[in-house]
């Protein structure tokens, strides 16, 4: 293992809890609430129960199991089934945080893993805690050295390292284990597409939820004796599931910048790179206040990679997720792109479908140059009397320099709990996350939130 990756090991195996300044655990407590609503949330989806169901057959009748489903009962299973089950739950709404500068969703897909294992073994809130900044920490830096194929999307690459190393600090390994766990780690990572994305493919959630399951399968790969190539995370990250490598670029600024606090938060319930044409959009239909009817087009002018996202008849709802126009149909129907709006009713709805046909995308390449530091987009809206209005965006908010105030983050876990908790019990979940250092056993945080079910 070259000096850079092993050196990140190091850091991840021997940084203590009173290392890390408050400020971040402070943000980490937000990236862990946030997340557990996604989670409950997306725990709904259809396919998702099914999936549960299947998995944790054995314990469905009770708390009887070592790890929870964060899901309506709270059933219960082996840690790796747990993991994976609750990891695909978090990625199935497309509604989880990420990373701003490289396409890292640490919370979904490191998270799940650390409830799980942190269960199972009854290890305390701070443990928790440290291993899921660390690990976010060291995946995204990974992330942030690589260099991605074009298809390529980011569920089970870096942040199963990710999730790997923050399995290996929960279990307290040393650093030549973590490194092992690391190299492990490479050999489990996976090859998702964003087509799988456009074209509603769900498989792509079992690659996010599969970030888990390696955060409790490879510490224990590389306890049981497993041995991985000196090189594993350079290979992979060089020439394998991407194709370049930085090394310089994985200790910039280590322990003083700190990768969980460079994220973003999102309140619509669609892929983050259209957040800006959304955003531009919201403003243009703000200065017109249009009636639905009265729109004779839409212009969205923005950067490529969200000019992708044109699809007009999205297959299903997940396919919904990554469409513009589907969004943008939200936006001028409803005036919403949240959660309850952007439901599955609403992709095949007539009056949806007619307003999506009149969303025209582009890509402008100056807006493309501007990237990463900018996320420029352009709206405009035509009434059928000729009046017409812009908005223009240069960066979406809930960005971390653009944030969200937290009130509304918090307001968003709760608008997700209620799918599965009381209103009663959901604050007393946010208080518990608010205070997860001081956890005794993370199993006791899953017998609140079994005792906040609805």
């Amino acid at each position: 293992m070259g000096r850079q990756v092993e050196t990140l090991a190091g850091f991840v195996a021997g940084t203590r809890f009173e290392d890390i300044p408050e400020r971040v655990r402070r943000h980490a407590k937000l990236v862990v609430l946030d997340t557990l609503g996604v989670m409950l949330a997306g725990s709904q989806r259809p396919e998702v129960r099914q999936l549960r169901t299947a998995l944790l057959a054995a314990h469905c009748d009770g708390p009887s199991g070592p790890s929870t489903a964060y899901a309506m009962g709270f059933p219960t299973g082996d840690p790796r089934s747990v993991a994976l089950v609750n990891g695909i739950a978090a990625r199935s709404l497309e509604l989880c945080e990420g990373h701003r500068f490289v396409m890292f969703q640490g919370g979904a897909q490191i998270l799940p893993g650390l409830l799980a294992v942190a269960e199972e073994r009854h290890l305390p809130g701070r443990d928790l805690l440290c291993a899921f900044i660390l690990g976010y920490d060291a995946g995204a830096r990974l992330s942030l050295s690589m260099t991605p194929r074009d298809l390529v999307h980011q569920n089970g690459q870096a942040t199963l390292l990710g999730a790997s190393a923050a399995g290996a600090r929960l279990r307290g390994l040393d650093a030549a284990t973590t490194s092992l766990a690391l190299r492990l780690g490479a050999t489990l990572m996976l090859t998702p597409s964003y087509t799988d994305a456009i074209s509603g493919a769900t498989a792509l959630n079992v690659a996010g939820g599969m970030c888990g399951h390696a955060a409790s399968l490879a510490p224990e790969l590389a306890l049981a004796g497993f041995e991985a190539q000196s090189d594993a995370v350079e290979l992979s990250l060089g020439r394998l599931v991407a194709e370049g490598f930085r090394p310089e670029t994985v200790l910039e600024d280590l322990g003083t910048r700190w990768e969980i606090t460079r994220n973003w938060f999102r309140l619509r319930a669609c892929c983050n790179p259209i957040h800006s044409a959304l955003d531009a959009l919201q403003e243009a239909l703000a200065r017109l206040r249009p009636d639905p009817a009265s729109i004779e087009r839409i212009d969205i002018r923005t950067y490529h990679f969200a000019a992708k996202m044109g699809e007009r008849d999205p297959a299903n709802y997940f396919a919904s997720r990554y469409s513009l126009p589907h969004a943008a149909a939200g936006l001028a129907l409803c005036g919403s792109t949240g959660f309850d709006t952007l439901n599955d009713d609403t992709v095949h709805d007539p009056a949806w479908a007619a307003m999506r046909q009149r969303v025209h995308v582009s890509e402008d390449p100056a807006m493309t140059a501007a990237l990463p530091h900018r996320k420029p987009s352009l709206a405009t809206v035509t009434l059928m009397d000729g009046r017409s209005a812009s908005g223009t965006c240069d960066l979406p908010r809930g960005d971390f320099q653009n944030p969200y105030d937290e009130s509304e983050i918090r307001a968003k876990f709760h608008g997700l709990a209620a799918h599965v908790l009381r209103a009663d019990g959901a604050r007393r979940v946010e208080a518990a996350v608010d205070a997860a250092e001081d956890w005794e056993d993370v199993a006791g945080f899953a017998a609140l939130l079994r005792q906040a079910s609805r």
